[in-house]
């Protein structure tokens, strides 16, 4: 299906500075995270790191070790800025879920969100990143 209105729109990836960081995908517990990550590590040469509740098989892949957010795991989006970002996609319906978001800095600022829902069995969160 062609979408005949995009002549007229700016492509958030340039407005909100949006690009994926990394990609959760959601393992059933921690022997089965690790296993998914010796199969990155065979496969591809990915040197697996443990960071606590997750393991990244690549600084682009996180294999958490229990379920996470999402069916199926999370998609990790940088944004040059936490708030507008925040602001422009709630213009576009989308919301913060405020149970999932707990990432704070000391000033109580947000550090990570994420928002309301799946798309493709993916739940979604932000991070701003530093350019």
């Amino acid at each position: 299906m062609e979408n005949k209105n995009l002549e007229n729109e700016v492509d958030s990836t340039e407005l909100m500075g949006f690009k994926v960081l990394h990609v959760g995908i959601n393992a059933n517990g921690e022997d089965d995270a690790w296993k998914l990550a010796e199969t990155f590590k065979q496969k591809m040469g990915f040197l697996p790191e443990d960071k606590g509740l997750g393991i990244f098989a690549s600084p682009l892949i996180e294999i958490m070790k229990q379920d996470g957010p999402g069916t199926k795991g999370h998609i990790a989006v940088g944004c040059r800025n936490l708030e507008e970002s925040v602001k422009y996609l709630e213009s576009r319906g989308m919301a913060v879920d405020k149970v999932l978001t707990k990432k704070y800095d000391p000033e109580g600022k947000a550090r990570v969100v994420y928002l309301e829902g799946e798309i493709g069995g993916f739940a979604i969160h932000l991070k701003e990143y530093k350019a």
